[in-house]
């Protein structure tokens, strides 16, 4: 058996097709004719861009728009202005084409690699595929086709790129396993969206798998099986039936609304990072989206994007949603989410440095022209603000200021917004929980992140493996902090949700239902399996669960309990 990281839950069993990478080694030469060269290179992008854009549109038929979009994106990075100027001016200095674009892409690839953010680290395997395809196209090689694969195949590849993904043929594919990769990959997130399973990051894997030797994929428990006994495959083949006969179960609750046993309603919405992203929300049948990173519309640019680019990306998701709230965050960056067209300056503690409203409230020239682009999308929508990482009351009532300030702006200009615009606050840090009862005074809603909350109380990096024992939603300090939020808001008469990754935890949900949640916001795939949880619950048996959990005084035995009542 072999390990890695479940990406996409199922079972699949079918035969193994080593994918090898593609030889793009070349010998440097001399240029002689620099204008030919440089019309080598364009011809090179053309050809990639004619074939990401074939890639996009197969894509879009079997995974989506949203999925398509990757691709379509490459086009714009292979296009990108900054990109394009340094790559010709080495050629115009003598370098060939395959140097150049290797040396520059290589350049933007090791910036993004660096980052913590997955997202954002997600950009350098784009950059990656980029590269692959230019030189491809320079040195007239043929990179992988995975449209030919036969029935049941497990595909067994180093990195399965963007443009690898648009071969796939749903229909052929058992199971994806890979060498690279995480659960916020490229690879991971086609995978879910075709209901693949998959596992990545098996060291070694492409060497220890046969070519057509039978393999089982677990995508749940991140395992794999080559050449499995019968007692296995009678095992993985049951298993597989029930997990298909649950997912039949789980779509019984699409279209109906969130209620628990007992009749109390809830809320499920989505997280997204781009307009696009609310087409997937509607396929999930999400009931909006709690919050919209506004972070990633800065991460793949060589300047901010302007007042107009974010009014479009903020109108397009509103129209998309129709009446169905739409919280959009104002730009959370800093910790771990670098972007580069900012040039942020280097701090040596960033997650307690000049980042989200922090920054927001220091740069008008940053903050303004996205306060006015969200008030302008507000008539075309359900459309709220939430301002991140709080830590104080007067960080809301300055923000608030500014949004008046944005506000004044567009009535002098006579463009029509929601003048009633809710205004909300991310309660993501322990100075936020404990100010809860002064704050709800000042938001008209809250929205609890859990993975910052749970490192700033627990005064631990999620990322460090040595202390990742303490980073836990359930740790009793920050299950008390959680609650006292929620009361607090429940006190104020304001709405109060939950975006963290704890959110879609089916054991913290009877909690949240017991302190008095009003909204849960997930990754699309979840929204069934956290409604169908919820409908599992009434509020007198989620009340007890929460108060026995709440006398445990460690995470440990608090997981333990939950894992027990939920199971009955």
């Amino acid at each position: 058996m072999m390990k890695g990281t479940g990406a996409s839950n199922g079972i699949g069993i079918g035969r193994a097709a080593v994918i090898a990478d593609a030889d793009l080694s070349y010998i440097v030469r001399e240029v002689r004719d620099i204008s030919a060269e440089r019309k080598r290179y364009e011809a090179a992008v053309e050809h990639f861009c004619r074939i990401a854009d074939r890639r996009a549109d197969r894509l879009l038929q079997s995974a989506g728009e949203n999925k398509a979009e990757i691709l379509r994106g490459q086009i714009t990075m292979v296009n990108d202005p900054m990109l394009k100027e340094e790559l010709l001016a080495l050629i115009t200095s003598g370098t060939c084409a395959e140097l150049a674009t290797e040396t520059v892409y290589d350049k933007y690839i090791a910036v993004f690699d660096t980052m913590d953010d997955d997202y954002l680290r997600q950009r350098a395997l784009d950059l990656s595929d980029v590269k692959s395809g230019i030189l491809a196209a320079l040195l007239g090689r043929i990179q992988p086709d995975l449209r030919n694969l036969p029935p049941d195949s497990v595909i067994v590849v180093r990195e399965l790129t963007p443009s690898m993904t648009a071969e796939l043929v749903k229909e052929n594919i058992a199971g994806i396993v890979t060498e690279l990769g995480g659960v916020a990959s490229h690879a991971a997130i086609v995978a879910r969206a075709l209901e693949l399973p998959a596992v990545l990051g098996v060291p070694d894997v492409c060497r220890r798998i046969k070519n057509g030797e039978t393999v089982i994929v677990d995508g749940g428990k991140g395992e794999v099986i080559p050449s499995p006994d019968a007692a296995a495959m009678k095992h993985y083949t049951a298993q597989r039936v029930q997990l298909l006969q649950a997912r039949a179960v789980m779509e019984q609750y699409r279209g109906r609304p969130t209620v628990s046993a007992s009749g109390e309603r809830y809320a499920v919405l989505c997280n997204i990072a781009k307009p696009e992203d609310a087409l997937k929300v509607n396929a999930a049948d999400g009931e909006g989206v709690g919050l919209f990173r506004t972070e990633f519309l800065f991460a793949d640019q060589s300047a901010p994007p302007t007042e107009e680019e974010q009014f479009f990306a903020y109108k397009q998701t509103a129209l998309i949603l129709k009446d169905k709230p739409l919280i959009i965050r104002t730009l959370d960056i800093g910790g771990d989410k670098a972007v580069p067209c900012l040039k942020m300056p280097h701090e040596d503690n960033p997650f307690m440095g000049f980042r989200a409203i922090r920054y927001c409230l220091n740069r008008p020239e940053i903050f303004m022209p996205q306060l006015r682009a969200i008030l302008r999308a507000s008539v075309y929508g359900n459309v709220r603000i939430m301002l991140p990482l709080i830590t104080c009351v007067d960080e809301v009532r300055e923000g608030r200021k500014m949004i008046e300030a944005a506000k004044q702006e567009l009535r002098r200009s006579n463009i029509p917004f929601n003048e009633d615009i809710p205004i909300g606050i991310m309660t993501e840090t322990a100075s936020a929980a404990v100010l809860a009862d002064l704050l709800a005074a000042e938001a008209d809603f809250f929205s609890i992140g859990t993975n910052d909350l749970t490192g700033y109380t627990m005064s631990c990096d999620r990322g460090n493996g040595d202390v990742a024992y303490l980073y836990s939603p359930f740790q009793p300090s920050v299950l008390r902090l959680i609650r006292r939020i929620i009361v607090c808001a429940k006190k104020q008469h304001i709405p109060v949700g939950m975006c963290g990754e704890a959110a879609a935890d089916p054991l913290m949900i009877p909690l949240l239902m017991s302190f008095g949640i009003d909204e849960l916001s997930v990754s699309p795939p979840s929204v069934l399996r956290v409604r169908k949880c919820i409908a599992g619950w009434t509020k007198q048996r989620a009340d007890e669960a929460a108060a026995a959990a709440m006398l445990f005084s460690t995470e440990s035995d608090i997981r333990a309990f939950l894992t027990g009542v939920s199971e009955k």
